[in-house]
Formats: C-alpha cells, structure tokens, sequence
C-alpha cells in the first residue's frame, strides 16, 4: 500500500511538472511570436522612414516621406501597404497620429531647419545677434516715430498755410519734389540701372500658405532643449542660406527670383515684394537719419536758413519752425535713398551717419530722382549689407508667417527647378503613430503601439 501511495504520488507531481514547463514553453512561445511581431512592424516603419523625399534632404535638409509616392494623390493606405511590403505582413497596423511639415503653421519643417543648422553649424553661428533683437525692435520703432513726427509736421503746415490763405513757394524748394518722389515708388529711384527688376509672378491659390491643407492629427513631442529666441535666430540663418534675395545673382529656374523678399511680405509678384520691403528700409534708414539730423548742428542751421526764407517769402515768418521740421524730415527721406542705393549695389551702409559719412546736401534734394542726379551711394567698410537688413526684418516678422511661406518657396523651387512636379508640402510625413494588430493564435490577438518621427 505506501508504495503504491507513493508511485500516485510522484506521478501527479510529474503531471504538474510536464504541465508547468509546458505552461511555460507556450509563454515563450506566444512572447517569441509577439517580440517577432514588433521587430517586424519596427523594421518595416524604419524602411518606411528611409524612404525619404531624396531631394528635399540634398536641397533643404528637411527629412520627410513623401507620402504620394511621386502619384500627387496621398492615402495612409500607401503607407501601410510599403509597411506590409517590407514585412509587416500578417500585421494590421492603424494610424493613430500623423504630421505633415505642413502641421501647427510648418511646426515639424522649422524643427528641421533649425536642426539642420545646429548640425552644420552649431549655435555659434548666431554668435552675438540676440544681443542685436532689442536694437532691431528699437530701430523699428524710431523708423515708425519719425514717420508720425514727419506726418504730423506736415499737417500743421498744411493747416497754418490754408488759414492764411498762402502756399510755399515753388522756387528753391524741395518739398513739392519730395513729395512726389514718394509717391512714384522706390524701385525706380533705388535700384541700380545696369539691373533689370525681375518681373516674376507665382499664383497665390498654389500656395501651400493659402491653399487648403491636409491636416495630420495626434499630438507629438516638441522639442524644448533649446529656447526660443536661439530656434528663431537659426531659422533665419537658414532662410537667407537657402534663398535668394534682390542683391544676389538670380537663380533662372525659379519662379521668383526675390525670395527672402517674398517670405517677408507674401506678395504674388517680385516688383511687388521688393517695393514693400524697400519701403520699410526705407522707414528704419530714415528714423536713424532724422535722428542724426536733430544732433547735426550746422546741419540744423542750413536748414533752418532754407525754412526762413521760404517762410519769409510768403510773408508768414511763424511758420520756420514747422518748415524747418519738415525739410529735415525731407533731408532724411532723400539721405535715406542714397542709403537704399548703396544697398542695392551690394554696398554697406553705416549705421549711425556722422558728417563724414552723410552723402547728401540739402541742395541736391532737388534734383534727386531727376536726369542730374547721378549719385550712386558710398561704401562703409564697417556697416551694414542688405542681407543684414534682411535679417533685421526676419526676426520682426511673425514666425508662423514666415515658417509657412518659406514652405512656399521650397514646394515651389521642388517643382519648377527639380522637375518635380508631384511635390507638395501636406503630404510629407514627419513623424507616425500606430497601433498594431496581429494574430497569434487561434483566438489570440496580440496589440502594440509603435512611434517613429524623425528627430
């Protein structure tokens, strides 16, 4: 009897022994099968992934998929099938999350470009041009100041000369002319003779700023080890690496030939960018100017001589004052003409004018513009280039703007000076999110996340 008990025994523990490492060898089982899984989906995503838009890296360093596959007509179910292509087969992955460069106002294009910089680069590249953003606002708001000064000025001339019935006299006075060279545009008056302007045009509806996008969803991670004011200083770095502006050589294959111009003001034509953003040079050079002007004292009398006579000449001496406010602001627009010129031509302008560096009398105002004036603009060794003028600009326009419109000009240049005329921008994938699906056994799904975004 007790060996019988203890053979019993010992066969229910070898039924539980058998029992167990069977228990456990199907556990690695299905495991090995579910880690076979996610090394599938990983390697099939990676693939994916390096697939990406060969051009758009060699040209912008921007990495992206471009998700037509050179059909123009984008579809998840594009992806999931190159997924499938590359051994995720038995796999059924859902798209959970998705980014096109085009996301949160180009959010993924702009990490790209910024990051594309640090590695060519590195930060010292901005080296010394935070320390600039404060004198750049500065600069704007002197420039929007003397504009208000000068306007105002000018209406209380107005108004003191309409209440006496009297207008200033047109002989040895240049207000009228300064006037009228206001209205009749910079172009003319600024841009080097021996250039022809460009007269490129683009349609704004094509424009991935203007047209209806392709929305990706899902929430991503932002990167955040670098602050914002460095990021932004480093996009501009890149815009004016990547593009061509005015005073460069044109590049004949794309559709604009003014670039930078165009991501600061979004016009559809050349002539029209280039004109709006004369015009807020024009504004800065002219605040410094007026500025200099009120410091100048010979420079105040001359002027204050030329305000009495004209005043004297009408009877009305009280009005000095206000014509000598007005010739001075009329002195800086026409110093600051000369000021565009230089920059036209490639040439440097000081920052802060002193007399030996002012180019322009008060006399020549009138023949500015005119068959007699053939001043070109001087030369600073140590000054400013339009390009840093540019840069100033930049980094007073609105990012989200900017970062939209500089997709504009790299869709654009993609299509007409690659030859690829499928490209757009909403439909490049930046980063994905899945949730996989597959069967292990009969009865037995196995479910798993999988994230890939180019970092």
């Amino acid at each position: 009897m007790e060996k019988g008990e203890i053979t019993a025994f010992l066969s229910l523990i070898f039924v539980l022994m058998i029992s167990f490492v069977t228990a456990i060898l199907e556990s690695a089982s299905v495991q090995a099968e579910k880690n076979q899984a996610r090394l599938d989906m990983d390697r099939a995503v990676y693939s994916v992934f390096g697939e990406y838009q060969k051009e758009l890296l060699e040209e912008y360093g921007i990495f992206a998929v471009e998700g037509s596959y050179e059909t123009g007509n984008f579809s998840e179910k594009q992806l999931i099938d190159r997924m499938h292509y590359y051994g995720a087969s038995g796999i059924w992955p859902e798209v959970e999350g998705i980014q096109f460069l085009t996301d949160q106002n180009g959010q993924a294009f702009r990490e790209g470009a910024v990051k594309y910089m640090e590695d060519l680069y590195g930060i010292s590249i901005i080296q010394g041009l935070g320390a600039l953003a404060e004198k750049w606002e500065q600069q704007e708001i002197t420039g929007e100041q003397t504009k208000d000064e000068s306007n105002q000025s000018l209406e209380e001339l107005d108004d003191m000369l309409n209440q006496n019935q009297s207008s200033l006299p047109m002989e040895n006075n240049p207000l009228p002319h300064i006037e009228q060279l206001k209205k009749s545009g910079l172009i003319s008056l600024v841009f080097p003779k021996e250039k022809q302007v460009s007269q490129k045009q683009i349609r704004g509806e094509e424009q991935a700023s203007s047209r209806a996008l392709r929305v990706g969803r899902g929430t991503f991670p932002v990167r955040s080890d670098v602050d914002e004011v460095t990021k932004k200083l480093l996009f501009h770095e890149y815009i004016l690496k990547k593009f061509g502006n005015a005073v460069e050589e044109e590049k004949e294959k794309r559709s604009l030939a003014y670039e930078v111009e165009y991501l600061l003001e979004g016009n559809t034509s050349d002539q029209e960018n280039l004109e709006a953003v004369l015009n807020k040079l024009l504004l800065i050079r002219m605040g410094l100017n007026f500025v200099y002007l009120q410091t100048d004292t010979a420079k105040q009398a001359e002027a204050g001589a030329m305000a009495l006579a004209l005043a004297t000449a009408v009877a009305l001496p009280m009005l000095e004052p206000v014509v000598k406010q007005v010739l001075l602001a009329a002195w800086a627009f026409g110093e600051s003409v000369m000021d565009l010129r230089s920059l036209m031509s490639g040439k440097r302008v000081a920052l802060v004018k002193t007399a030996e560096n002012w180019q322009l009398s008060l006399s020549s105002l009138m023949k500015l513009g005119t068959s007699e004036d053939t001043q070109e603009g001087a030369d600073v060794t140590d000054g400013w280039d339009y390009k840093s003028y540019l840069r100033m600009l930049l980094f007073l326009e609105n990012g989200d703007h900017l970062t939209m419109r500089t997709l504009d000009r790299v869709e654009q240049n993609l299509i007409y000076e690659k030859g690829l005329a499928f490209f757009r921008a909403d439909a490049c994938v930046t980063k994905l999110r899945l949730q996989n699906l597959v069967q292990i056994r009969n009865g037995l799904s196995y479910e798993f996340p999988l994230y890939f975004g180019y970092e």
